[in-house]
């Protein structure tokens, strides 16, 4: 799909906010979500270790959740989500029943699966989420994976200190 001009600011933007989860502790995951002209509408890092270990806490889900409850199907329609790494097929889910229009992500899944291993905290499920947005009856527009080194870099190291 074709990227838009400012696509990649706010990529880099949301691997902002996953930087900020890895440094507060979190796994290093973040989201943002913008509207059609780019507008930052929210950021949303991580919560698995502010969640109390929640590890449905996904960066993209709580964002996906909060946009569904405070903008109409509408406006999110025309919404991109923003993140560091491809959504998870939860995750995907999640961001499929809000509405949102578009998703822009960093790593793909089946690199986060080479970077995380058999890690006990992110057992990766290597599920494109394209398959889930196929499968769904409204389009969701995926444009990913996109700086796709730069967003591995977030991962370094992590998941060894674990």
């Amino acid at each position: 799909m074709p990227q838009r001009p400012y696509d990649e600011r706010l990529l880099r933007q949301a691997f902002e906010v996953a930087r900020k989860a890895r440094d507060a502790g979190e796994h290093p995951f973040g989201s943002l979500l913008a509207d059609k002209d780019g507008n930052v509408l929210r950021e949303q890092l991580n919560g698995y270790k502010s969640g109390g270990g929640d590890r449905t806490a996904h960066a993209e889900r709580l964002l996906a959740s909060w946009a569904g409850m405070n903008f109409s199907l509408e406006k999110l329609a025309s919404c991109t989500l923003y993140t560091s790494a491809e959504p998870c097929a939860m995750c995907s889910g999640t961001i499929y029943w809000a509405g949102i229009g578009r998703v822009v992500f960093g790593l793909a899944e089946h690199d986060m699966k080479a970077l995380t291993g058999a890690h006990v905290e992110n057992p990766t499920l290597d599920l494109p989420c394209t398959i889930v947005f196929e499968a769904g009856q409204r389009p969701t527009e995926v444009v990913g994976p996109l700086l796709a080194d730069e967003a591995a870099q977030l991962h370094a190291d992590f998941w060894k200190d674990k």
